[in-house]
């Protein structure tokens, strides 16, 4: 009898948690669906500038599932520097000239393969011929699947880290009744929202420089531009994190509920963060990109840590993270109001 009345109240008690309900059932779900849409996507296509080819090796190009376009020289020196193809293809004398991209192994190897394959099939003899001639935009032909998806990393456990400590943190000042006080003072809401992240922030700052030194001085990750561009680009990151965090700690009564949101707050910004090949997943999915902060910083830590951009290339993504922050400030001002009106 009295396992039965435990068993009950365990039941009950998770019927009156809709938000536990809603991990346990809806969210693995809503997980596998992006699983399946992100790995189920199309074959990625190698993007090919050509300039002055052949038109039978364009014809066998187009055979293996590449996308060809042809440019002059500029115009696909051009395409290539903004990464909108992944490699221009000429002729250099008897055998192709072919400059990479470069930032991405993966896609390096399908450009160099489907060249290969397009030459044998156009000269079953193409074997003894002269190799083509390969060069890079940016990394060289030892860059590391590593150096490619490690300022993902960087971005992703930057803004994990900081999004849970803050979460709790900002939990334990509300349970455990510093908020409350805080509130019945002449303070107004948006200096206690703003005192809240000089604070914590202050942590945060110190959390990026650790992260971005080890990354790059301790773990080898490559680096080519600004080291200050990379820490100010992780800074933003973790100020959006640490906003954020506040303003869903809001909504949780304990450190239990703080976790069930990371389901549906982090794991997707993974999947659409260019940790995975964004190139080969539905275009009425790839949306969902846009509303994640670390899709903005991995972009950003990309063209900086690889390419070697400067801040007129990086500053739309470090503009959206800022303005990421501002809006989670201004949401945290509001949600004051449900603890209580000043």
């Amino acid at each position: 009898m009295k396992i039965r009345a435990l068993g009950l109240r365990i039941i009950r008690q998770f019927f009156h948690d809709k938000r536990t309900l809603a991990l346990m059932f809806v969210a693995p779900l809503l997980i596998l669906t992006l699983v399946a849409y992100v790995f189920n996507g199309d074959t990625y296509r190698p993007k090919l500038a050509i300039v002055d080819l052949p038109q039978s090796l364009i014809s066998q190009l187009s055979m293996q599932e590449a996308n060809v376009a042809n440019y002059t020289m500029p115009d696909a020196e051009a395409a290539l520097n903004k990464n909108e193809v992944d490699a221009i293809i000429s002729m250099n004398g008897a055998s192709p000239a072919i400059k990479l991209e470069g930032s991405n192994p993966t896609h390096n190897r399908a450009v160099l393969l489907l060249t290969q394959k397009a030459a044998q099939a156009l000269n079953p003899a193409a074997a003894g011929l002269p190799a083509p001639v390969v060069t890079y935009l940016h990394g060289s032909e030892n860059i590391t699947p590593f150096d490619n998806f490690g300022p993902v990393l960087v971005g992703f456990f930057s803004f994990f880290f900081v999004f849970l400590i803050a979460g709790i943190s900002f939990l334990r000042e509300r349970t455990g009744g510093t908020l409350e006080r805080l509130l019945v003072t002449p303070l107004k809401r948006w200096e206690i929202v703003v005192g809240y992240v000089i604070g914590f922030g202050i942590f945060t700052v110190l959390q990026s420089v650790i992260i971005a030194w080890f990354s790059t001085e301790v773990l080898g990750l490559l680096m080519v531009g600004s080291y200050w561009l990379l820490l100010l680009i992780t800074i933003l990151l973790t100020m959006t994190a640490l906003t954020l965090g506040i303003l869903l700690s809001s909504y949780a009564d304990n450190e239990f509920q703080i976790i069930q949101f990371i389901p549906i707050v982090i794991v997707p910004q993974v999947f659409f963060s260019g940790l995975f090949d964004m190139d080969t997943m539905a275009p009425w999915l790839r949306w969902l990109s846009e509303i994640m902060p670390l899709k903005f910083a991995a972009d950003a830590l990309r063209n900086i840590m690889i390419r070697g951009k400067d801040w007129g290339d990086i500053a739309v993504d470090a503009y959206v993270l800022l303005a990421f922050s501002i809006l989670f400030m201004l949401l945290n001002v509001a949600a004051l109001r449900k603890h209580r009106k000043i």
